[in-house]
């Protein structure tokens, strides 16, 4: 993928990050927050996004978040198995606001050039405080350690754009 193209879909995942914490009400100075926008902190919306994920992303990710056997090898059509989102995965690699635009609008759309996925975006589906509260939820399983590394991937995120 071309730097500019990456530019592009990580300056338009920052601004519906900022428009979703707007929306949300969560964080009071959105330039200041280091750890992102998810409201992985609060219990309720925790609780909301760990329903949803059960609703919406178990069936291919796991109940327990486990991810598909061999979710790093191709099947035969091509296609990757759905990852892991617990602490074994690259869940944690991505910042909020790639994590949301690749959950609203699909792998395909996100990644482009090509790349192909069977992870369908649900924009039409849930709400973007409903995906917010799905991330939510996974970033509230992750070890401590894991919750800090990822912070840093958001504050450097929030630093480039």
């Amino acid at each position: 993928m071309h730097r500019k193209t990456k530019r592009v879909i990580l300056a338009a995942g920052a601004l519906c990050g900022v428009a979703i914490v707007m929306a949300l009400g969560y964080g009071q100075d959105v330039q200041n927050r280091v750890d992102g926008f998810l409201p992985y902190t609060d219990t309720a919306a925790v609780a909301r996004g760990g329903q949803l994920y059960a609703d919406y992303c178990a069936s291919c990710h796991g109940a327990n978040l486990e991810g598909q056997a061999n979710w790093r090898d191709r099947d035969a059509d091509g296609y990757l198995p759905a990852p892991p989102h617990d602490a074994s995965g690259h869940t944690w690699h991505h910042p909020d606001a790639q994590l949301f635009m690749i959950t609203k609008f699909g792998t395909e759309a996100i990644v482009g050039n090509g790349y192909r996925s069977r992870m369908a975006g649900y924009q039409d589906m849930l709400t973007d405080a409903q995906i917010a509260e799905v991330l939510a939820f996974i970033k509230s399983t992750w070890p401590k350690q894991i919750i800090e590394a990822h912070n840093k991937r958001n504050a450097v995120a929030a630093l480039t754009n």
